[in-house]
């Protein structure tokens, strides 16, 4: 039993969620509204109902009364013509009208009471209905910028969200190509290093020591050639100033030479 009462509570939660998730408070206030509508037209039938039975009593009492003056008039005419016994029955007659037009009467207040009751209650109605459609337009508007807010809201979280992956995802691509420009740097050093085969098979290792020779050989040049470059200067200016005398006999000797010609 008390499996069953809380498997009931279960779904009837799940219900109500499922309703309250469905129910757009627009409809359900315009449905409310309409409901009042309903009821304040049954009010205004029930005091055009009450109002024609008021009116159908005020004619049935006028033709009464019409009907007790006839009589009078009838049993004053009996009088003159001495007919007294037909004075009496009109008296009568009019009597019986006299006690009808006081029930109607009676009626007749009763339906004038119940009409101002029922008139009272619809023009409070009325406004009851009135100011529920103000604030019914006043939530409905209300709720609908909301919902263009939330939406709104939720449009600009969607792309923050999708600019954000995107940008990791650039984050990502960014690393791999870095990743495999790094990877294929460290290949072609390990490559003409030596330290790395080529898997084409273009060069053996007897080539590969012979590389490395020729290109151990032509720094070897270079660095002759720097060598060379750096002494050569320096050379001239030692020889230059250990024979200064060589410089100052030359003159001498091609004059004498020249003299002996002579």
């Amino acid at each position: 039993m008390g499996v069953m009462r809380r498997l009931s509570g279960i779904l009837q939660a799940k219900a109500n969620k499922a309703l309250d998730k469905a129910e757009d408070p627009r409809e359900t206030l315009d449905f409310n509204y309409q409901k009042q509508l309903e009821a304040l037209q049954q009010l205004r039938r029930g005091l055009a109902d009450v109002a024609t039975s008021r009116k159908r009593l005020e004619i049935q009492a006028e033709q009464l009364k019409q009907s007790a003056s006839k009589l009078e008039n009838q049993a004053r005419q009996a009088l003159e013509q001495n007919r007294e016994d037909l004075a009496k029955e009109a008296l009568s007659r009019r009597s019986a009208i006299a006690d009808q037009l006081q029930d109607l009467q009676s009626q007749h207040e009763q339906l004038v009471a119940q009409e101002n009751k029922i008139m009272d209650a619809s023009q409070r109605a009325q406004a009851k209905v009135d100011a529920f459609r103000t604030r019914k337009e006043t939530i409905k508007a209300t709720y609908t910028a909301a919902q263009a807010q939330t939406q709104i809201g939720e449009a600009i979280s969607g792309i923050s969200e999708e600019m954000g992956d995107a940008g990791l995802a650039m984050q990502r691509a960014e690393d791999k190509v870095n990743q495999m420009q790094a990877r294929a740097s460290a290949i072609d050093e390990l490559m003409t290093s030596g330290a790395l085969e080529d898997s084409t098979g273009s060069t053996d290792d007897i080539q590969a020591q012979l590389n490395q020779g020729l290109t151990s050989s032509q720094v070897q040049n270079e660095l002759d050639r720097l060598k060379a470059e750096i002494q050569g200067p320096k050379n001239e200016i030692s020889n230059s100033n250990t024979n200064p005398t060589k410089e100052i006999e030359n003159p001498k000797l091609s004059s004498k030479e020249n003299s002996n010609d002579n």
